[in-house]
């Protein structure tokens, strides 16, 4: 299998929770403290997360750069931090709390000049641009705003710029354990090659990520399977070892 596999870790309040559907109020906590999560994935084989503030994203700013620097600080995982990064002083104090990547979201539909302007100082091997589909259109602000934007459109607005890198989450199969839209998935692929579009959203079972591994997509976001045994860290340790 050559799909990289992340787990995702979705933090309020300083604990790893999950949502369903993007709704705050359909939430389930699963570790008061995420490092042990991280660490259960790490002794895994896992060499990246995701992280997602999602207290940050709600207030516009980060909110859990302690627990990112824990877990940045005590793993050797690669973090990759979304929520609330909307200024270049919130992403730099990101990168400084030890996050390899960023995720930005809403920034990139609100501001596009400055998302831009990152891309070329930071470099696109430190940005990921988080589009986030709801019926369509990309939603922004903690997935409570519909922006009018595709998916589509967004990547096009930022390749000139270097985009390498896209989360593109489907929300409404999002903490749903239905399958992915893996179609939807592999078309995005093959239409941006020299871009890597990662999957989020619906991974029930080691089987809709060897799905998706056989249509070439490079990485999946994998979140509610894991938390809920329907994907066990031996599994995942068995898949890791012999990719």
């Amino acid at each position: 299998m050559k799909i990289e596999i992340i787990p995702a870790t979705d933090i309020i309040g300083g604990a790893c929770v999950r949502l369903t559907q993007g709704d705050y109020d359909r939430r389930t906590t699963y570790y008061r403290d995420p490092l042990e999560a991280a660490l259960r994935f790490e002794e895994a084989g896992i060499r990246r997360l995701h992280m997602v503030d999602l207290d940050g994203a709600k207030a516009s700013e980060p909110r859990n750069l302690a627990v990112l620097e824990r877990v940045a600080s005590k793993t050797s995982l690669e973090v990759q931090y979304g929520g609330g990064i909307k200024s270049r002083e919130a992403l730099r104090s990101v990168f400084d709390a030890g996050a390899s990547r960023a995720i930005c979201g809403s920034i990139a539909v609100r501001e596009p000049e400055a998302f831009a302007e990152w891309l070329g100082e930071f470099g696109p091997g430190k940005l990921i641009l988080g589009a986030d589909v709801r019926d369509g259109a990309v939603a922004i602000q903690g997935w409570l705003e519909h922006s009018g934007f595709t998916v589509r459109e967004l990547i096009n607005r930022f390749t000139p710029q270097g985009l390498t890198q896209v989360i593109c989450t489907d929300i409404s199969r999002d903490g749903m354990l239905c399958g992915p839209s893996a179609e939807f998935y592999a078309g995005l692929q093959g239409e941006y090659p020299g871009v890597e579009i990662t999957v989020s959203g619906g991974i029930s079972s080691m089987a809709d990520i060897e799905a998706l591994d056989s249509t070439g997509l490079r990485s999946v976001i994998v979140g509610k399977a894991l938390y809920e045994g329907r994907i066990t860290l031996n599994e995942l340790k068995r898949c890791l070892q012999n990719a």
